[in-house]
């Protein structure tokens, strides 16, 4: 089964409940008593025939008059007109407008909001994992930027550009004094465009200069290597880490998985190790994807709105992908930065016994949030469903719990200052009645020295059988 990318853009992360509902429930609640007398001995003589006043839980969860609404918008055009003619300086009127709709769309909940064009396009940029450049993955180091490798068949690979090379000016501007962003803001651009880079190249006398032509480059969303053996890299069992949900999602795992088979003269791999910790999510769509690539069959997840059409159940199906891995043991690990499309894929493959999830518990976003274009003036984000795991367990304020905790070994300086409360922690998060949320925090930290990555090596050693645990491998009922 396969999304759209309309689809896709509909889906990203809960069904609002009004506050108010709920406020007026629990009021009524606790204004019920314990132990009830009969209707007729509750009611009070009321000879003069009036009705009561209704009580503000009450007037709350009524319907408006459309009258009353009608009356609070010339509230807003009036003020708007004293702004206009008072205010001390003259005041943008499109940014009035704007500031006012996005204060009314951040009220509702942290995630939904107002896109202006350029962020709207940014935001298409960024979710469709592509963009406009020259094809260079870099570092900052000692105040320049670093080359660490071209990606293969971008304009930077073609004009021969190296891993080590240091690039010293762009455009003739020196690269010394700008930030890492500020450069790479600078390389990226317009396809077609040109830009020209200064190198230094280590053993080479003089700087070379490169002419380039922007192409279209994919950021890569999937790494992985083999670990398990005595050094960092070698060893049996595939380690995969995904950064974050773009379109390139699906397709890096994909890839990811044909690299490993023909590196291993189509032998699987002693064990898949699936690290989705600090991904921050992305497009439900290819959630689902990277879902069903592991499974095939039975639901991914639900999504329930206030209209049918943002209510469904999304299911995997069964293809040559995971009929190829599927006896191979599987790990996901996970951490407190691990949110909304993460959460997906780590709850279905949990719900479904396909893997065994390792780390502590996830970010807890289990709202689904739709892109609607609003044409020239950019788009809205707005909060429009829920999801809910296969088996219908809604993660929203309380996350997804491993299946084995095992917390890293924090260094000193970032003790105290490494955990999150995750959704639970935002103000104005959705929330519902009875419903249980996080109160306490889950570590994002993650050591950069693989042999230090305690959650990492307990996943190894799990899965060649140095540890064991009724969670590994799960069982199914």
């Amino acid at each position: 089964m396969r999304l759209t990318t309309l689809r896709l853009a509909a889906l990203g992360a809960a069904v609002l409940v009004p506050a108010t509902v709920l406020i007026a429930q629990d009021q009524l609640l606790a204004q019920a008593p314990a132990d009830p007398a009969p209707v007729e001995e509750q009611l009070e003589p009321n000879p003069s025939g009036e009705q009561a006043e209704p009580t503000a839980a009450e007037r709350a969860a009524a319907p408006r008059d459309p009258l009353e609404i009608y009356s609070d918008l010339n509230l807003f055009g009036e003020i708007f007109d004293r702004i206009r003619a008072e205010y001390v300086d003259p005041p943008d009127e499109q940014e009035l407008i704007r500031a006012a709709i996005q204060g009314m769309l951040t009220s509702l909940d942290p995630h939904s909001g107002y896109l202006p064009p350029i962020e709207y396009a940014d935001m298409r940029q960024d979710t469709s994992g592509q963009f406009g450049g020259l094809g260079v993955e870099i570092i900052m180091e000692e105040g320049l930027i670093k080359v660490v490798s071209p990606i293969d068949d971008t304009p930077a690979a073609r004009a021969g550009i190296l891993s080590n090379d240091l690039i010293i000016e762009i455009d003739g501007q020196q690269v010394q004094g700008m930030t890492q962003d500020e450069a790479v803001e600078k390389m990226r651009g317009e396809v077609g465009t040109q830009v020209t880079i200064t190198v230094f190249r280590e053993g080479v006398d003089e700087p070379l200069e490169f002419e380039l032509t922007r192409g279209i480059i994919s950021m890569r969303a999937v790494r992985w290597s083999m670990e398990g053996g005595e050094t960092e890299g070698e060893g049996d069992i595939a380690v995969l880490r995904l950064s974050r949900f773009s379109e390139q999602a699906f397709v890096g795992i994909e890839r990811a998985i044909e690299d490993i088979y023909a590196e291993r003269n189509d032998v699987p791999p002693q064990g898949i190790i699936l690290d989705l910790r600090n991904n921050p999510g992305g497009l439900v769509d290819q959630s689902v994807y990277v879902a069903d690539a592991f499974l095939n069959r039975g639901a991914v997840v639900l999504t329930r709105g206030r209209s049918e059409n943002e209510s469904a159940r999304y299911d995997a199906a069964p293809d040559p992908l995971d009929a190829r891995i599927a006896d191979v043991p599987m790990v996901v690990l996970i951490n407190g930065g691990s949110a909304s499309a993460a959460e997906i894929v780590a709850g279905a493959l949990q719900d479904h016994k396909r893997a065994t999830l390792v780390g502590t518990r996830s970010f807890g976003k289990g709202s689904v949030q739709s892109i609607i274009s609003l044409g020239p003036d950019g788009a809205m984000r707005l909060t429009t469903a829920r999801y809910y795991t296969p088996d219908n367990r809604s993660i929203q304020a309380l996350g997804i719990t491993p299946d084995i905790d095992v917390r890293q070994v924090v260094p000193e300086e970032f003790q105290g200052r490494d955990e999150i409360i995750g959704e639970a922690g935002l103000d104005g998060h959705i929330t519902a009645e009875g419903q249980e949320e996080a109160s306490v925090g889950s570590s994002v930290y993650v050591p950069a020295d693989k042999a230090e990555d305690t959650q990492l090596q307990y996943a190894l050693r799990l899965i060649k059988g140095e540890e064991t645990d009724p969670a590994f491998p799960p069982t199914v009922e």
